[in-house]
């Protein structure tokens, strides 16, 4: 270990100084970033690109050394982007987000130097070193947690949702967002850029950041071989009207073989006018970006420049690839930096963007909402006529629209196939065209790409960064949205800021969809959601008729921090609760809907509004064989799991009422029960685990083309006559 005097206490835990630093001289006697300032004053100023070089540096020793320290992580694809993100923070931007969650060691790196870390208790590379990768640390991949970055990181292809809802929320504030030329082959990212450009041409101050270095995660990136102009082209033709790219190779006089090559091996002269175009570059980028233009910022760099290997093997460290191995030493070595560099660089990144981020980050305090005052909820008669649910709720949805300027309600498949065609009416969908037959214009609020990814995206994006949103979808497809959506609810459980719950709306459930057949029955995504509400601040909720839908979301608006999807048909149903039922029910878990005295006594824990349907014909069957039977709708299962089955003591805004034993013993106990749902089994688990009696479960197995939603039901083994026969099989 090299050991210098007077070391700055921040520095306690960096193993390797320099003695000298070769132009420290000339352009290190004070910081770039004065006193009172944000940013420098010129990105040609060569004070400034000198500091840029070392702020670089910097990120990509800490980097390395903080991953070696764990002998896990991953070093090599931020440190082929290190000079553009120290260009950024030098040019005063600190709004910044990736897409790459294997960029995470860097950015810690970036909130560790600018002091944002400190709000978490870590003030010194030595305790940043020890709480990587460890709980209640810096964990591998971006979270919630972290003070100063603005969202978390994780599956590939999310992190541009992100930087698009910032803009849209915070028109004059810019957000670059990194994005990883592994991922760019994957229609994800440039699709979700290109309709939201397409709904919002105005909002263009986000800015992706191409990191184009040669190599994914184990192998050549798929877009490794593409021409310079050929990749400028590609970004042209999804509609960038400026494509700014910068080619380390161009100031390369260390004679590096390929395409990609590693600008900490050129002379310092070159290293300078390197870093300087970069600055340049990105200067240029964000004042188009914030001025109106769709614009890229392509940094053409090779994987792994400046640390331990070159390209893909620099990725991530595997065992043994500690801070004594060899060229982990050597490494560091090169990139170390003096003690008093060390200092000017945390001064000009605290300075940067008015101090650190954990100040600066928009994200960082919670946004204002528009005040929705009380809802117009229509309360239908008992056994009136039939009434569609999606439709009820969505007149209160419109309504939110009116009284919430931000709010945006996405939808791949339309509004008006799910029932849901009054929101259109009143909202709009943004759209280029005005068309009043199909209530759309620019200045809509549904937004409405083709993709999953994309709708889900948007609409949990601006959840998480303190807006009001719905994403609709049908049951069927939500799939493809849903690994962003849980992105998001993992980060709100762990937010440190309450922010409005991501809420969902799926309808043309699985019973609902007989003539399309199986491609649209595929209601085994509960599943998903029944593992998911042991996160704690999970609700799947099913409400039992229009009724119960409007009291479902007007409960899901008032909540925090949590993922609310409500599961409903678009079919006319029989009206079947009240408001106050439903309300109970959000506590309790469930409402009795119907209940009759017997010589045994049959429950029906029935999930979801059409399975009502057979249950009640059930119970016409049992009772006229003098066997009682009570039909409990349940509406909020998670309600019904035991304290100790979720992780609600963890979640940010934790909701810890369950019902108890008592409750569930007036809704459930019986001489037997049959759990009932159209889709998964998983959902009807807090029943199942709870109840002593004989129990079984009805449930969906898989699709096939039908006549009606009681054909496909038959299909399952769902129908009064299976659901009869089998309650006096277990009443003996």
């Amino acid at each position: 270990m090299t050991v210098a005097s007077g070391i700055p206490t921040f520095c306690q835990g960096i193993q390797h100084f320099a003695e000298t630093l070769p132009g420290w001289e000339k352009y290190g006697s004070q910081a770039a970033i004065a006193s009172g300032k944000t940013a420098i004053d010129s990105p040609t100023d060569l004070a400034a690109v000198f500091q840029t070089m070392l702020a670089a540096d910097a990120l990509r020793y800490l980097t390395l050394q903080v991953t070696a320290s764990k002998a896990s992580g991953h070093p090599g694809g931020f440190a082929s982007i290190a000079d553009g993100i120290a260009a950024l923070i030098m040019l005063g931007y600190k709004n910044i987000l990736t897409e790459v969650g294997h960029h995470a060691p860097g950015f810690y790196s970036t909130m560790f130097l600018d002091r944002s870390l400190e709000d978490m208790g870590i003030e010194t590379v030595q305790q940043m070193r020890e709480r990587f990768r460890e709980m209640h640390g810096l964990l591998g991949h971006l979270s919630g947690q972290i003070p100063g970055l603005l969202s978390p990181a994780g599956p590939l292809g999310q992190g541009q949702h992100f930087a698009m809802a910032g803009a849209l929320l915070h028109r004059d504030v810019l957000f670059p967002v990194t994005i990883g030329d592994g991922g760019i082959g994957e229609p994800y990212v440039m699709s979700s850029m290109a309709h939201f450009h397409t709904a919002y041409p105005e909002v263009t101050n986000f800015l992706p950041i191409l990191v184009w270095n040669g190599y994914s995660q184990e192998h050549h990136s798929m877009v490794s071989t593409k021409p310079n102009q050929e990749m400028i082209k590609y970004w042209e033709g999804n509609g960038f009207e400026e494509v700014i790219l910068v080619n380390a190779k161009d100031y390369d006089d260390a004679n590096q073989p390929g395409d990609y090559v590693d600008s900490t091996e050129f002379s310092l002269e070159k290293r300078l006018e390197f870093t300087q175009a970069v600055l340049e570059a990105t200067d240029k980028a964000a004042k188009s970006a914030l001025g109106g233009r769709l614009t890229v910022l392509i940094v053409k760099q090779l994987k792994g420049a400046g640390v331990h290997k070159r390209g893909a093997q620099s990725h991530n460290l595997y065992p043994g690839d500690t801070v004594e191995k060899d060229y982990i030493v050597s490494a560091l070595k090169k990139r170390a930096l003096t003690a008093e560099a060390w200092q000017l660089v945390r001064t000009n990144l605290e300075r940067a963007g008015g101090g650190s981020a954990s100040r600066q980050a928009v994200t960082e305090k919670e946004l204002a909402l528009s005040d929705l005052g009380k809802l117009p909820l229509e309360e239908f008669p008992l056994k009136g006529e039939k009434k569609v649910a999606t439709t009820a709720m969505g007149a209160l949805v419109a309504y939110v629209g009116k009284k919430d300027p931000n709010f945006v309600i996405s939808n791949a498949d339309g509004n008006a196939a799910s029932g849901i065609n009054n929101i259109n009416v009143a909202l709009k969908i943004i759209h280029p065209t005005p068309d009043d037959t199909y209530f759309q214009g620019p200045k809509g609020q549904v937004y409405e790409p083709l993709s999953e990814d994309a709708c889900a995206g948007l609409a949990a994006g601006l959840a998480l960064f303190g807006s009001r949103t719905l994403w609709c979808s049908y049951e069927s497809f939500a799939i493809n949205g849903l690994p962003i959506w849980q992105t998001v609810t993992q980060a709100m459980a762990e937010l440190r800021r309450p922010t409005p719950s991501t809420i969902t709306l799926f309808t043309a459930g699985a019973l609902e969809q007989g003539r399309n057949g199986w491609t649209h029955q595929r209601p085994e995504i509960e599943n998903y959601f029944a593992a998911m509400m042991r996160n704690g601040n999970i609700f799947p909720l099913f409400p039992a008729d229009a009724n119960s839908i409007q009291a479902c979301y007007d409960w899901a608006l008032t909540t925090k921090n949590k993922g609310i999807t409500i599961i409903a048909s678009k079919s006319p149903l029989p009206v079947r609760t009240t408001f106050e039922q439903t309300r109970q029910a959000l506590q309790d878990g469930g409402v009795v809907l119907h209940e009759s005295e017997g010589k045994k006594q049959v429950v029906f824990a029935v999930i979801g509004d059409m399975t009502l349907i057979p249950a009640f014909d059930a119970a016409v069957h049992l009772e006229a064989q003098g066997i009682g039977v009570r039909i409990v709708s349940v509406i909020s299962p998670r309600r019904l799991y035991r304290p100790d089955d979720t992780a609600w003591k963890t979640c940010t805004e934790p909701d810890s009422h369950f019902l108890d034993d008592q409750g569930f013993a007036q809704l459930f106990a019986g001489d037997a029960l049959i759990g009932i749902t159209g889709g998964a089994s998983a959902m009807l688990e807090p029943i199942m685990l709870r109840s002593n009696c004989p129990r079984d479960t009805f449930a969906w197995k898989r699709g096939e083309t039908a006549a009606s939603a009681g054909h496909i039901m038959a299909f399952n083994g769902l129908t009064a006559e299976n659901l009869a026969k089998r309650a006096k099989e277990l009443v003996g």
